[in-house]
């Protein structure tokens, strides 16, 4: 592999990390483009996190080479470092020191004077809406404010490249939006994201391009459409004006389609899922679909068309959804890929 490909922030061929007979990651390869986010979409002890690791110098390789901005991992570790910055699961901020004191305090190890790491935290602690509780403990802070203070805390000299490694485990839902905003934001100014995740929707909602990992092997790898076209066609909704027409309307969609056929808890909706190997578009099956019904006296009150979701397409690549551990090796738990290196 060249040293360096232009426009390219990440580049990895044949990534290998071994604990004992555990291979953690095992001939992983990535080429993500600067400035965006990329989304790294897996199980627990898919290998995800001590993929992060590496990139990030914090892991040595066992095998395969990886470049952050051109820089090897391995040989220029203090050029990668000065231009990434890593947010892992949980929060790394002093919960005895207040939102401001820790952001001073980071501010000053950065290498920032008294008066600018003040002011810099100061922007910060205002920009994630923590300003009325920068003088509390971070301690007391809620666990949505914890995730805010610690992305805060990493982009204290903005990076080119950051790590977040599953930065929403655990939040409500209006504490991993308010994230999901700040990671938007993040980018908007020119940042890269490397996005680790086991929440389907997060990926969906923030990352241009999606690598689906499973027991330490990229499995597939494109756009969010990419992925969902290559496990089907899409899916034709229908709602009939008669629900005594059901029986037929479902009938005919199965042998029009050779599609498997949903029969909705709303007695006149049902749902036909389209195979990947179909050749035709879902508008181009919806089309004859509808025309097939109306010669049949069937009135279809509206139809809509969807693409699968990408809980379909894990569920697809992988044979069990993300929120399950795979049970291999690697084990179990939030934090799986850490306990692999603690134990070796």
């Amino acid at each position: 592999m060249s040293t360096h490909t232009s426009g390219l922030a990440i580049e990895t061929a044949g990534l290998v990390k071994t604990f004992g007979e555990t291979r953690a990651v095992d001939g992983v390869d990535l080429a993500v483009s600067a400035g965006t986010v990329y989304g790294v979409l897996g199980p627990n002890g898919a290998g995800k996190t001590t993929t992060v690791k590496m990139l990030a110098t914090l892991l040595r390789p066992d095998g395969g080479q990886a470049h952050v901005f051109g820089h090897d991992v391995v040989r220029e570790a203090d050029e990668v470092r000065s231009r990434v910055s890593l947010t892992g699961q949980y929060a790394s901020v002093d919960e005895d020191l207040t939102g401001t004191e820790n952001l001073v305090l980071l501010g000053r190890l950065l290498g920032h004077g008294k008066t600018a790491a003040r002011q810099r935290g100061e922007q910060l602690l205002e920009a994630f809406g923590l300003t009325d509780a920068a003088a509390k403990q971070v301690k007391h802070y809620s666990g949505g404010m914890r995730r805010r203070i610690d992305i805060a805390a990493s982009i204290l000299n903005t990076p080119d490249l950051l790590f977040l490694d599953e930065p929403t485990t655990g939040l409500d839902p209006r504490s991993r939006n308010q994230v999901w905003d700040i990671v938007r934001a993040v980018v908007a100014q020119g940042t890269t994201v490397l996005l680790t995740t086991q929440y389907l929707d997060e990926a969906d909602q923030l990352a241009s391009r999606i690598a689906v990992i499973d027991k330490g092997r990229v499995i597939a790898e494109g756009t969010k459409g990419e992925l969902k076209a290559s496990v089907g066609a899409g899916s034709v909704h229908l709602r009939l004006r008669n629900a005594d027409q059901r029986p037929e309307a479902e009938r005919l969609l199965r042998d029009l389609l050779t599609a498997e056929v949903q029969l909705e808890p709303d007695p006149v909706a049902l749902t036909a899922r389209l195979a990947a190997a179909a050749s035709d578009t879902a508008a181009d099956h919806a089309a004859k679909v509808l025309g097939e019904l109306s010669r049949a006296g069937i009135t279809v009150d509206s139809f809509s068309l969807g693409q699968p979701s990408l809980d379909e397409v894990f569920l697809a690549l992988t044979g069990h959804d993300t929120g399950q551990a795979t049970g291999d090796a690697t084990g179990t738990g939030p934090d799986t890929d850490t306990k692999d290196e603690v134990a070796a």
